[in-house]
């Protein structure tokens, strides 16, 4: 099994608690907020590598200027895979700026990507499932107003998160994470610790003997542990 494989394998709350243990950043960081969220919880967990770009998409443009997204679609062919594109809105209008359809969605899939983050909209929801493209918004739009792509390859601010280019992302049902690199030989036994504690708790709290006083002394003992 490969390492991303293995991510495949695991939900995001579990893979965050693991990551805690190991005290690499604060726990209030490397994870998305509540407004964004898959929009195809049906296609299951997405993990792969970062792409970024910085989109404007209100303001008119003329002439049209395809070198931004042709700068972006080599960024995903040249990226390691499977590639998740992260845009970031610098526009002063982000309830109205939708950052892919199927058009885009498709061209991301022709050069590897599986998927894109977006702190603003998408849009052809039932054309980009069809193509099994994970979306990852706050929600939908109907136009791409005056969409173009400013900057490629540069840090992004995902409603808070922060993304780099080539940052390994996980995502599912239950929000977006981020996983900091070298953790190949530590995650996996700290995964297996955070599902026994948890096991071992909620068989507790289920039987007989759980009250308030016994939980407490429960929990005590759990940190004693530690």
């Amino acid at each position: 099994m490969t390492w991303l494989e293995y991510l495949k394998s695991i939900d995001t709350p579990t893979l965050s608690n693991a990551i805690e243990l190991l005290k690499v950043r604060p726990r209030r960081d490397g994870y998305a907020p509540v407004q964004l969220r898959t929009l195809f919880p049906e296609l299951g967990r997405m993990c792969g590598y970062a792409v970024t770009a910085q989109v404007e998409t209100v303001t008119q443009m003329e002439p049209f200027d395809i070198e931004g997204f042709v700068h972006l679609y080599r960024a995903i062919e040249q990226s390691p895979k499977p590639a998740v594109v992260a845009c970031q809105e610098i526009g002063g209008f982000p309830d109205y700026a939708a950052h892919c359809g199927e058009v885009m969605a498709s061209l991301m899939t022709s050069v590897g990507a599986i998927g894109l983050i977006s702190d603003c909209a998408v849009r052809d929801i039932p054309e980009v499932r069809a193509l099994k493209f994970h979306y990852f918004a706050r929600g939908t739009v109907a136009s791409h107003a005056s969409f173009r792509v400013a900057r490629v390859g540069v840090p992004v601010q995902i409603l808070g998160m922060a993304i780099a280019p080539g940052d390994l992302l996980h995502g599912d049902e239950n929000g977006l994470l981020s996983i900091p690199a070298g953790l190949e030989d530590k995650l996996p036994s700290l995964v297996d610790a955070v599902r026994s504690r948890e096991r071992a708790l909620i068989g507790f709290i289920r039987c007989d003997r759980c009250t308030a006083e016994s939980l407490g002394d429960y929990m005590k003992e759990m940190r004693v542990a530690d």
